[in-house]
């Protein structure tokens, strides 16, 4: 087994565990959070106008920001890692379509999405391992199509023990604005927008910025 191999395996096993009460603890926390609706809104609204395929929400897990880009307007399916987190998805979201499946080996045709949500869906990502994520991304968009990215935004990592209610072992890494755009730009993508969210006091001593980028690749659905 490939040290790749390993680290899905167990980020799969942690989120199926915690699949339930994640939902349970985070299904309405958009409603506190008017600056990630608002980069939600931008995105639901250039993906429509730009009209260049449906949506991939890559890494959707129980389908909260699946469903809130669905309420936008936006042709939206989730894709994820965990079982246990699609089968939540599709109970809570029986409307919408939701798939197993990794960022990395998606099983979808070339150029054959208007745009990727990737919401904190890489924060598991080694940094050196990233490039190879947005390869797959530049590759599953149409010309046109758009990305839109959150993730946590510094230079260090975290080691997981416990959350959502359980033990489990996962490691967070937190990765510059900065080095994102570049690595984006080296796999054919051009940020448009960008923003940084100050740390929020309340969320105690893991706190810190918060990133959100919109990316497009070059050219024209038309």
């Amino acid at each position: 087994m490939t040290e790749a191999t390993a680290r899905l395996q167990g980020i799969r096993a942690a989120y199926d565990t915690v699949a339930a009460d994640y939902d349970r603890l985070l299904h309405t926390a958009l409603d506190g959070m008017p600056l990630d609706r608002a980069m939600l809104g931008a995105f639901a609204e250039l993906v429509r106008a730009a009209d260049a395929g449906p949506v991939a929400d890559i890494g959707c897990g129980p389908g909260r920001v699946t469903a809130h880009l669905h309420g936008l307007g936006a042709p939206v399916f989730g894709v994820d890692l965990s079982p246990g987190m699609i089968e939540v998805a599709r109970r809570t979201h029986p409307e919408l379509r939701f798939e197993v499946g990794s960022m990395t080996g998606l099983d979808l045709v070339d150029g054959s999405l208007g745009g990727i949500v990737a919401w904190y869906s890489t924060v598991h990502t080694p940094p050196e391992d990233l490039p190879q994520v947005f390869a797959e991304f530049h590759r599953l968009l149409a010309p046109g199509g758009l990305l839109l990215t959150a993730f946590k935004a510094g230079d260090k990592r975290n080691h997981l023990t416990h959350a959502y209610g359980h033990d489990l072992s996962l490691d967070v890494y937190w990765v510059s604005p900065d080095r994102v755009v570049g690595l984006l730009a080296e796999a054919g993508l051009t940020v448009d927008a960008r923003m940084v969210r100050e740390p929020d006091a309340s969320a105690g001593p893991r706190a810190g910025q918060q990133a959100y980028l919109i990316a497009r690749k070059p050219g024209s659905a038309d």
